[in-house]
């Protein structure tokens, strides 16, 4: 049986984390799980944050049948904290995947005129936070990447 590929795509919202998401999945016959996309689709605020929980569980669940498999998932939830990461990487290495991490970054303020761009978050996602989460995510070590399958091949 051909080997699982799980992507996780680290950054804050604006990054760009969901455009290259779609990209690889395009590329590479994946699929993309994305928390606020399904909370969308089924009209829940994306604000809720025990809704993203469980919406995030269950993406999870879909992702390990798909990686036992053999197919490709990439999750796109942004991935702040490093134990949320770790937790993804010990998970899908336990299923005989490949596991690749994209870290995407920007200043707070290109993701404002960004997000501000798009008109997507209701209430506004507002400078300020930005700022707040900027100094809140937990930034990929140069370790912590060691951890990581390099991608052999280049991103679309």
């Amino acid at each position: 049986m051909p080997q699982g590929r799980l992507i996780i795509i680290c950054g804050l919202p604006g990054t760009g984390k969901t455009t290259l998401a779609r990209s690889l999945a395009k590329h590479s016959g994946g699929k993309v799980f994305s928390a606020d996309d399904w909370m969308e689709a089924l009209a829940i605020d994306v604000w809720d944050l025990d809704a993203r929980r469980r919406t995030e569980r269950l993406q999870w669940q879909v992702t390990r049948e798909i990686l036992v498999l053999g197919g490709t998932a990439i999750i796109d939830w942004g991935t702040w904290g490093r134990n949320e990461r770790d937790e993804l990487r010990l998970g899908a290495r336990s299923l005989g995947a490949a596991v690749h991490l994209i870290y995407l970054t920007q200043t707070p303020e290109t993701l404002h005129e960004r997000i501000s761009r798009r008109g997507r978050e209701n209430p506004p996602i507002t400078l300020d936070m930005l700022r707040e989460w900027s100094a809140a995510i937990e930034v990929p070590t140069a370790d912590e990447i060691t951890l990581y399958d390099a991608l052999t091949e280049p991103l679309p």
